[in-house]
C-alpha cells in the first residue's frame, strides 16, 4: 500500500514537471490595463514593460524589487526611458528581494490606486509562481493579466522553478 501510495505521488510530480516544462505561458498583446507590474530578475521583463507601456496599453509601471543602489537616472539611462516617461509613469521598488516579497511590494503600491487590472509581465518559467504569489496579497476584483517574457530556460532552472513553485503552493495552504 505504501509503495503504491509512493508511486502515485511520483507519478503526479513527474507528470506535472512535465506539463510545467512543456507549456510554458505566452505573451499577451492587445489588453489594455490600468497598471503594469514587472518584477526584476529577468532579461526582457523590464523592456517588456516599458514596451508595454510606450504603447499606452496601461498608463503606469511599477518595477518591483529595484535594487537600492540603482538610481532613477541609472535606470532610466540603462533602458533608455525618456525623462517624461520615468517621471509621469514608472515607479521604481526598493523593497522587494524575492518572488513573495515583489507580490507584497506590489499590493502595498496598488492600495494607493484605483486600479481593476493589472498586466504582470515575467519571464515564462517564472510566471505561474509569480502569479500566485501575487494572488495571495491582493484583493479578489483585480484582475491579472499575466504577460509571459518568452526565454529559453535551462532544464536545470524549470526544474527549480518547478519545485519553488511546489514550495510556494505548499506554503500557501498552511497558511490558510
Amino acid at each position: 500500500m505504501i509503495r503504491r501510495t509512493i508511486a502515485f505521488l511520483v507519478l503526479i510530480w513527474a507528470f506535472g514537471f512535465i506539463w510545467f516544462a512543456a507549456v510554458l505561458p505566452a505573451p499577451v498583446e492587445g489588453v489594455d490595463t490600468d497598471a503594469i507590474i514587472v518584477p526584476t530578475g529577468g532579461p526582457g521583463r523590464i523592456e517588456r514593460g516599458l514596451e508595454i507601456l510606450q504603447q499606452r496599453r496601461a498608463p503606469e509601471m511599477l518595477v518591483t524589487g529595484v535594487d537600492p543602489e540603482v538610481t532613477t537616472t541609472e535606470f532610466a539611462q540603462q533602458f533608455s526611458v525618456p525623462a517624461r516617461l520615468m517621471t509621469c509613469c514608472v515607479t521604481l521598488g526598493r523593497a522587494a528581494v524575492d518572488t513573495r516579497s515583489n507580490a507584497a511590494e506590489t499590493a502595498q503600491w496598488l492600495r494607493d490606486r484605483e486600479v481593476g487590472s493589472i498586466r504582470l509581465v515575467t519571464t515564462d518559467w517564472h510566471m505561474r509562481r509569480a502569479a500566485a504569489e501575487l494572488a495571495a496579497q491582493l484583493p479578489p476584483d483585480v484582475a491579472v493579466v499575466r504577460d509571459a517574457v518568452p526565454s529559453e530556460p535551462s532544464l536545470s532552472a524549470v526544474f527549480l522553478e518547478y519545485h519553488k513553485l511546489l514550495a510556494s503552493s505548499l506554503s500557501h495552504l498552511w497558511d490558510d
